[in-house]
């Protein structure tokens, strides 16, 4: 399933955002991400019409099950990534960066060999 990096993004933030808080509000996506409130309505508008978010009376927002699966897989890449910038030895606020732009553009297939190196080497370091 492939959608823009952007909806990936705001997927990705909901998530981390309901992990953190429990409870997730277009407000918060506007904090977080420091974008316009309009621009984040829009995106919001979007994630609901295409079936990824649903959004109460009161303005929360759920993460529906496609959704939830694209949110995960973006954060999975994005903390895999991270920590393993870091561990080859790059600055972790340049780490953080370049996960975030490597997690949108790497094939299932690299990351899931990188992941597999990288449990490889957490193992052997047992």
């Amino acid at each position: 399933m492939k959608i823009q990096e952007s909806a990936e993004n705001y997927l990705e933030t909901i998530l981390i955002l309901q992990n953190s808080k429990g409870a997730v509000r277009s407000i918060d996506v506007v904090n977080e991400l420091g974008y316009s409130k309009p621009s984040v309505s829009v995106a919001m508008k979007n994630l609901r019409e295409n079936g990824y978010i649903e959004m109460n009376a009161d303005g929360f927002i759920t993460l529906l099950g496609p959704g939830r699966e694209i949110a995960e897989r973006i954060y999975e890449r994005h903390t895999l990534l991270t920590d393993w910038l870091v561990a080859l030895g790059v600055p972790p606020a340049q780490a953080v960066e370049d996960a975030c732009r490597m997690e949108h553009v790497i094939s299932a297939e690299s990351f899931d060999a990188i992941k597999r190196h990288v449990q490889q080497r957490t193992a052997d370091a047992r």
